[in-house]
């Protein structure tokens, strides 16, 4: 009996050791611990970016950290980050992206991180494409962006909520479309502070 219970016991632990140590469950892959910068590479304004408490938090000029921790693309997948802004705050998420030395990302979408920042296109909405006028999450509370990306369709959803449902239309010209690459986040401002978390990707077929 006691070693049939000293069994159960180390099944229990071991149980929660990949949610722990951020292993692959379920074809999702931790890429941002909430420890280093490992995997991740910041371009121009490196001081816009801290480690604080688990968080990568975007604060000052503007700079990108583009996720290099993979040497495949992504092309089909799901990509869940926790987000919180402060009041009056703007950032973004990038997909589909490449990295470069300076300037906004001129590759892929971007998935808008905005509450309460006077630019009209609010969180969720892919930037200039398929706007979101109405913030659907509030400052200083964390919430789930979640990018879906499958052929031609990318879904946003924001805590299980969906904000875009768009398809891309036939024969895109220019930077801003579909194809493959990293992610990117985003340091909009010095008057802006946000914060990113507890990022997961899974690659779809």
């Amino acid at each position: 009996m006691i070693q049939r219970l000293w069994v159960v016991a180390l099944l229990a632990v071991f149980s929660v050791v990949p949610a722990v140590w951020g292993a692959d469950e379920d074809g999702w892959k931790t890429i941002f611990d909430g420890k280093s910068m490992d995997g991740w590479k910041i371009n121009e304004n490196k001081s816009s970016w801290k480690l604080v408490d688990g968080a990568l938090v975007a604060n000052g000029p503007r700079s990108h950290a583009f996720y290099m921790g993979d040497d495949k693309p992504y092309v089909n997948f799901e990509l869940k980050v926790e987000v919180m802004t402060k009041p009056g705050s703007n950032g973004g998420i990038f997909i589909h992206t490449k990295y470069q030395d300076e300037g906004w990302p001129k590759l892929g979408y971007e998935s808008q991180v905005n509450n309460t920042q006077g630019d009209p296109q609010k969180t969720g909405g892919l930037y200039n494409t398929s706007k979101v006028l109405a913030a659907p999450a509030k400052d200083n509370v964390w919430w789930t962006q979640h990018i879906i990306v499958k052929g031609k369709k990318i879904t946003v959803k924001v805590d299980d909520k969906t904000v875009v449902d768009y398809t891309e239309p036939e024969k895109v010209e220019g930077p801003v479309k579909l194809s493959e690459g990293t992610f990117a986040l985003q340091a909009h401002d010095p008057g802006s502070t946000v914060s990113y978390r507890n990022i997961r990707v899974k690659r779809l077929p």
